[in-house]
This record gives structure tokens, C-alpha cells and sequence, in this order.
């Protein structure tokens, strides 16, 4: 057998359009919450591939179901439907408010299948017109053509002009701004629960809950984006579990697959049929391998001892950083549930965030951003409290290079 191909970093320039500025180590191999790179040097992983790996790397849950399923079925196309996927449906609707999935790659897939959906659904109410979507300000939603428009992040969005209309956006958490411009013409309204690349800044509740009224009142369908928050991130199996409030529509990725590319779109009885036989559909999505590791990844997580312990880790986690803080007086605050942790560098340091995480990796130690002033934390929901220990050490080695 030949020996693969030599690479080093520098390939990347070579070889890749340049929409990525990676770090100058490439990991190549995980165990836990560590990572080893070409050199064979370890680093703790608070970044968790950005809240994807949610058992840490090459966990045996993870491993084992992937291995089974690729001795037996890989792919077979959307003509035909497979067990694991079956499956992975059954669990999603057992759990959650939800009747139907619709199973996709990834968190954008989810949220165009989403969008869709609810233009669908205003199309078929008879309601002239009725096509208006609202989302909020420095949301993320992915990286289609209209995903990125209803995203309220224009950095991300001005570059790919014309973009598809009838997207109104008004400020986060800003109750009477949604009131303003919901109305009869509206179909739907997409929101994070925490606004997880804008900075982890989580909803009030009394602010969804004037979202849900409304979305009642116009006949709008009310999209909860979970692509960060699901899967046991904020320490409940959905953050909508925190607040309440139930959505018509919730968008799953990231966690689900544990690393393994896989999205969901899930819905209820009442708006599932608006999607007939070919009017939207994926050539992956809901694959049998796809499949098979979500479903082992969801059991895992979806038990107390997992979702506990993540409250409990987020608890460790904010007094090890409220200790590190008392010393170095960098972090204006520290928000965000469960294991989605930003931390709001103060005025004096704006900017700072990518300079933190870059210094942070110098000392084995990967992280975060969620713009530039927030070091964002989305480890592994079971990382152990050594690593959490080690990994604020380092950072703390990161914050003396900053304080200088």
C-alpha cells in the first residue's frame, strides 16, 4: 500500500479557496476532549468543532455505530427508505413537540428546509402575499443564498446580491420592533433561542413568548433555529424546553451527528403535508450511515446522567472563569446555558477575541469566537472536570500574554 500523500499547512493556501483562514497546526487525531496535532502536540478542546463534537472525539458510542452500519448500508438514494433513519425519527418525535422530521447535511440545509416550508404554507392559506419572513438582527442561520439573507448578519450577506426578498429584520430581544412588522402577510418567524455565532446572547423569555402570541394571531409559522443550541447543549434536550414556549418548526444539526454530517427539520402534523411528494427534497439526507451514528449519539445525550451533568459543567466552568477573571479583569460578562459559554471581553480589549483564541491555541488550548468581541466555549458535553481544569490553566497562560 502506498504511503498517503505528505501535507502541511501551507497546502492549504496551495489547494483551497480561501474562505477558511485555518490554524497553523493541523490536528490529526482526537481522543476525549484532547486533540493531537502533526507534531504530536496535545491540546484541550473547548472548541468542539464548533458545538458539533458532543461526546468529544472517537467516543465508542460514536464509533461502534458508524462501523456497524458501514458494514451493512451506506447509501441508497431517497426511492427507498432505511431502518437507522426510521429510527432516528421515531426517537425525535418521541421526544420533542414534533410529529415529522425531515432529515438533511447540516444546520443550513435545515433552515432552508424550514423557510421553504413556511412559504409553502402561506402560499397554500389563500392569503395574498402572505410570503413575509422576520428574523433578527446579528442571527446566523447558514450559508445558502437564503439562509444568509435571513441571517442579520450583512458582513455575511452583501457580497451575493440580489438577495431573495420579503425578509424583514428588527433588534433581538426587542418585543414591540417584532410588533411592528408582523402582520397577516407574515409566514414566519425564525429565531435562536441563544444567538449563538452573534455573540451567545441568549432570548428573554417573555420575548418568545410575544413571538409565539403573535405567530398564533397572524397564522405565522414560529421557526426555532437549534442547529447550537439542540442536543443537550444547554443542558435540556432542546433549549425551547427551557422557556416553555413551543415552536412550529425546530432545526437541528451540529450535536446530532456527534461530528458526523447530519440535519433535521422538525415539524408537526399540521404543517408537514404542505411538503407533498417532490417538492422539496436532499440526495444524503437521512442516509443510513447519517442515520445510524445520530441515533447512538441522541440516546447517549438524551439520558438525566448527560443533560445533568452538563448544568453541573456549566457551573464549574463559570467558577473557573469567574476566578480567572478576578485576576486578569478581561470579561465584562460571562453568559449563555449549559456548555454554550461566551465570554464579553470589556471595552478596553474590544477587538481582542481572535487575538485570545490564537494565543489560547499557542497554548494548547482550541477555542472560540462569536465576533470579535466574545471567546465562545462548546466542548464536549461530557468533557471531565480535569480537562476543564488543565484547559483554563492554559487559558489563563493565553489572558497573561493579553493583560501584558
Amino acid at each position: 500500500m502506498e504511503q498517503p500523500i505528505s501535507v502541511t499547512r501551507s497546502n492549504f493556501n496551495d489547494w483551497m479557496v480561501p474562505v477558511f483562514a485555518p490554524a497553523n497546526f493541523i490536528p490529526v487525531r482526537g481522543e476525549g476532549s484532547r486533540i493531537w496535532d502533526q507534531e504530536n502536540k496535545e491540546y484541550i478542546d473547548f472548541a468542539g468543532g464548533i458545538a458539533v463534537n458532543a461526546l468529544g472525539h472517537a467516543h465508542p458510542v460514536a464509533v461502534n455505530a458508524l462501523t456497524e452500519q458501514a458494514k451493512k448500508l451506506w447509501h441508497v438514494g431517497n426511492g427507498y427508505t432505511n431502518e437507522p433513519v426510521l429510527r432516528l425519527a421515531k426517537q425525535l418525535t418521541e421526544n420533542t413537540f414534533a410529529d415529522k422530521v425531515f432529515f438533511c447535511n447540516s444546520g443550513a440545509e435545515a433552515n432552508e428546509a424550514a423557510l421553504k416550508l413556511a412559504r409553502k404554507v402561506g402560499l397554500d392559506s389563500g392569503v395574498a402575499g402572505k410570503c413575509g419572513i422576520v428574523a433578527f438582527k446579528n442571527a446566523f442561520h447558514g450559508r445558502t443564498l437564503f439562509t444568509v439573507s435571513a441571517g442579520g448578519q450583512p458582513k455575511y450577506s452583501q457580497d451575493f446580491a440580489p438577495l431573495p426578498n420579503g425578509i424583514n429584520h428588527v433588534a433581538f430581544n426587542d418585543l414591540d420592533a417584532a410588533k411592528a412588522v408582523i402582520n397577516e402577510q407574515t409566514c414566519a418567524v425564525i429565531v435562536e433561542p441563544i444567538q449563538g455565532e452573534g455573540g451567545v446572547i441568549p432570548a428573554d423569555i417573555e420575548f418568545l413568548k410575544g413571538l409565539r402570541a403573535l405567530c398564533d394571531e397572524f397564522g405565522a409559522l414560529l421557526i426555532f433555529d437549534e442547529v447550537q443550541t439542540g442536543v443537550g447543549r444547554t443542558g435540556s434536550l432542546y433549549a425551547y424546553m427551557n422557556t416553555g414556549v413551543i415552536p412550529d418548526v425546530l432545526t437541528t444539526a451540529k450535536a446530532l451527528g456527534g461530528g458526523f454530517p447530519v440535519g433535521a427539520m422538525l415539524t408537526t402534523d399540521k404543517y408537514a403535508p404542505h411538503f407533498s411528494v417532490g417538492t422539496h427534497g436532499t440526495t444524503y439526507g437521512g442516509n443510513p450511515l447519517a442515520s445510524a451514528v445520530a441515533g447512538a449519539v441522541f440516546e447517549f445525550i438524551n439520558t438525566p446522567e448527560v443533560l445533568e451533568g452538563v448544568k453541573h459543567r456549566h457551573q464549574y466552568f463559570l467558577d473557573a472563569l469567574n476566578t480567572l477573571n478576578a485576576e486578569y479583569q478581561i470579561f465584562e460578562e460571562i453568559r449563555g446555558q449549559g456548555l454554550l459559554i461566551g465570554c464579553v471581553l470589556k471595552a478596553e480589549y474590544a477587538g481582542k477575541a481572535k487575538d485570545i483564541t490564537t494565543w489560547a491555541g499557542e497554548e494548547g488550548l482550541l477555542a472560540l469566537i462569536a465576533g470579535p468581541d466574545v471567546v465562545r466555549f462548546t466542548p464536549s458535553l461530557i468533557i471531565p472536570e480535569q480537562d476543564i481544569d488543565e484547559g483554563i490553566a492554559r487559558l489563563k497562560r493565553a489572558l497573561a500574554k493579553l493583560a501584558k
